[in-house]
């Protein structure tokens, strides 16, 4: 994890979740299950592929960490502001984005949503707890490659570190992707699946707002079947 502005324990934030439908992915050991024996009945939704830091997490946009990395050691430290959460987490200060997890959750009526981030299983342990978002999404696990890259119907997926795990997790589903650090190798491999893919880049000061919320959601919403 890059370190960030930080987060909080928000008690208004822990209903968010309540809404949020069953993605009908789940995760075993990196790899996708099927949830529902009904998906040959209609396409599945899109995955949204997430990343953390510069999405949810927010930096250099002059939040500052006073608060939370003046208490080492002290990874519970954590206060709110009306716009987000700053939290210490493993010793690195945070500021969680209330608007951006809010963007996130209205996201979860169309996408199935998949952490795509260096904090891996920490998502899961922190972010449901912090901001109210839904427990039990799957993860990616990242490894850096010694060898060759895998490759995927000839497809190569050499280049930023998350595309191999995000290319064998989706499989032929659409997906999207939304990160504030993509490479050209990322649009290479976006162009060049054969499922509609859509990538969405973050400025990491501001995260998620609602100008990619739009974007995300309009493009979802042109491939869902009418009447889903």
């Amino acid at each position: 994890m890059r370190a960030k502005e930080p987060l909080c324990d928000s008690s208004p934030a822990s209903s968010l979740g309540d809404r949020l439908p069953q993605t009908g992915i789940d995760v075993d050991e990196g790899r996708p299950t099927q949830a529902h024996a009904d998906s040959s009945e209609r396409p599945p939704r899109p995955l949204l592929m997430v990343d953390i830091d510069g999405v949810i997490s927010l930096f250099g946009g002059g939040g500052g960490s006073a608060g939370v990395a003046g208490e080492p050691g002290n990874a519970s430290a954590s206060r709110t502001r009306t716009d987000g959460i700053f939290r210490a987490i493993d010793g690195i200060p945070h500021f969680l984005s209330l608007a951006a997890a809010a963007h996130l959750l209205a996201l979860a009526e169309d996408f199935d949503l998949v952490w795509a981030s260096g904090w891996e299983e920490k998502a899961e342990e922190y972010l449901p707890h912090l901001l109210g978002l839904p427990a039990g999404l799957p993860f990616l696990r990242f490894e850096r490659m010694t060898g060759p890259p895998p490759a995927r119907a000839g497809r190569s997926v050499d280049g930023h570190w998350k595309l191999a795990a995000i290319d064998a997790y989706a499989g032929g589903r659409a997906l999207a992707w939304i990160d504030d650090a993509f490479d050209e190798s990322c649009h290479a491999w976006a162009e060049g699946r054969p499922a509609p893919t859509l990538l969405v880049q973050t400025a990491p000061e501001r995260g998620l707002t609602s100008k990619e919320a739009s974007l995300l959601e309009n493009w979802a919403r042109e491939r869902s079947p009418v009447g889903t």
